[in-house]
């Protein structure tokens, strides 16, 4: 498997600038925020949001070099990107990320919930100072998407009945829109035409899908290390996924388990056994594939450059997590 990072090499000294920036932008004002962003910001998170705006301005700034709005669209779509992972964690009681304790495990829940709100507030100012009105109604979007995304999520837990496109949808909400919006508002800078910007934006939001299903297979094949999670969790706090929705269809028990909440010993234990025996996880891995693979025709209407390979790739990249 390729490391995400070794893809980014179009935009690598780019990405320094953008983590040298991002603990300035958040942290200056106060003590106890410098902290948060220094453990947030300082994570070691992979950068893949912030990686595509900025490979998705420099494919398409071919002739000249991406602009200081370029910069500053890949800093708001990490704080906004991070400010949801910090509300995500409260409301999902999480004490590690990425193996690394949670915000509000290091500082409680009001300062992890005041930390989020400030990192949306101050994503939205910097939003504004662009002064480009359609980048700051893509991005407002992906805002009001995230907490509806979270809200339906909460509101479908333990719903065996819940459809597909539920799913599909609440996945653009959570994952898919923030990299939809920003991919094309890093276009809107770039003034392509309405047509390639909706390729950017198609890219971007398939990838996202794509991201998500893959996100949503691992928590069934994958160990706790690897996760930075226990594996299973999504499934025990009642989150259903592409795999348990594939896998109803074939295994009708599997609804008996979810509907009583895996009260009884040894219901989700059993629930997993039903998910690995039944197609939901190879089919969930099809439906990635596809979304991948549109992702790819999207963004195969810009000129060939290296930044442009290097966002065929991450399509690639996102599969190859699964292997």
């Amino acid at each position: 498997m390729t490391p995400a990072t070794s893809l980014f090499s179009p935009v690598e000294a780019d990405l320094q600038v953008l983590a040298d920036n991002l603990k300035q932008l958040v942290g200056n004002r106060h003590p106890i925020l410098y902290a948060a962003a220094e453990h947030l910001f300082g994570a070691g998170g992979k950068r893949i949001r912030p990686a595509i705006v900025l490979l998705i301005s420099r494919a398409t700034m071919l002739e000249k070099d991406i602009t200081p709005r370029h910069r500053r669209l890949a800093e708001i779509t990490e704080m906004i990107h991070t400010a949801s992972l910090v509300h995500d964690d409260v409301v999902d009681e999480s004490e590690v990320r990425r193996g690394v304790p949670t915000v509000h495990s290091l500082f409680g829940n009001r300062i992890a919930v005041l930390a989020g709100d400030f990192l949306f507030a101050q994503s939205s100012w910097y939003l504004a100072n662009l002064d480009s009105l359609e980048v700051v109604k893509l991005l407002s979007e992906v805002i009001m998407d995230l907490a509806a995304g979270e809200i339906q999520q909460g509101l479908n837990r333990f719903d065996s009945s819940i459809s597909m496109d539920t799913y599909l949808q609440k996945s653009y909400y959570k994952t898919a829109s923030l990299v939809a919006n920003s991919a094309k508002a890093a276009g809107v800078i770039s003034e392509v035409s309405s047509e390639i910007a909706e390729h950017l934006y198609g890219y971007g939001r398939h990838l996202g899908l794509a991201f998500q299903i893959v996100d949503d297979i691992l928590d069934f094949t994958s160990s706790t290390d690897t996760l930075g999670k226990p594996a299973g969790s999504d499934l025990k706090s009642g989150n259903l996924t592409a795999p348990v929705l594939f896998a109803l269809s074939e295994a009708p028990y599997l609804e008996v388990l979810i509907e009583r909440e895996f009260a009884q010993e040894g219901d989700l234990e059993q629930a997993m056994q039903l998910i690995a025996d039944s197609q939901g996880i190879q089919k969930a891995r099809e439906l990635a594939a596809d979304h991948a693979k549109v992702s790819v025709e999207h963004i195969e209407v810009l000129p060939p450059s290296e930044s442009r390979q290097a966002l065929i790739n991450m399509a690639n990249y996102v599969l190859s997590r699964l292997y």
